[in-house]
């Protein structure tokens, strides 16, 4: 199955169905959406729409075996093995980024950083490693890199960009504030945080 095909609505509650299942596994072998949906303070319906898209439905009064469900949501978020990433700029946001565990629960592994400030190999705080970006295209074809994120100013965004797409990267986080050339073949997500706060604030005044 194809992730455009899920909503991010969803892919945001996979990691919380698959923690619950992991809680009442193996002492419940079967489990309702109803079930679900009432411990985890959701609607029945989505929780069956959310299930259906990643594993298919629940038998009647039985429900999901509980062990095949967890394998499925695991394969969906991790498609067999985890998706390396690395960042490029390890200012703040890049280190806040490169530490973040979070990640994992999508199946993501945020492999190192790299930095044109850095001379020589360092470590973050949680001894990921961030390397000088002489080493990236190497590393990144060593290690199959296929998704990349820039926390660079943007003067220098489309410069790491074009570095990306040599190295084989096809997918790019860009916080940088700007709009980046890339083949057809490349995905772009952009994340503007002013403007997202910017936002919050216009619906907060209403």
């Amino acid at each position: 199955m194809k992730r455009a095909e899920i909503s991010r609505a969803t892919l945001g509650r996979i990691p919380q169905y698959l923690k619950y299942l992991k809680t009442v596994f193996p002492a419940t072998d079967n489990i309702s959406a109803t079930i679900l949906a009432k411990e985890l303070g959701l609607g029945e319906v989505q929780v069956r729409k959310d299930l259906a898209a990643v594993s298919g439905a629940g038998r009647p009064k039985t429900g999901y075996r509980v062990d095949d469900l967890i394998l499925s949501l695991e394969r969906f978020l991790n498609d067999g093995e985890d998706s390396r990433v690395v960042i490029v700029g390890a200012g703040k946001l890049g280190r806040a980024l490169l530490d973040y565990g979070g990640f994992g629960e999508y199946g993501l592994d945020i492999t190192a950083a790299f930095d044109i400030a850095v001379t020589k190999p360092e470590f973050s705080h949680i001894g990921k490693p961030i390397f000088p970006m002489a080493d990236f295209e190497n590393f990144c074809r060593d290690h199959r890199v296929k998704i990349g994120i820039l926390t660079v100013p943007s003067s220098q965004a489309q410069e790491v960009c074009d570095r990306m797409v040599k190295a084989g990267i096809r997918a790019l986080w860009c916080f940088a504030p700007c709009v980046l050339r890339t083949p057809e073949n490349v995905l772009v997500q952009y994340e503007n945080m002013a403007l997202s706060l910017a936002f919050l604030n216009k619906k907060f005044k209403g």
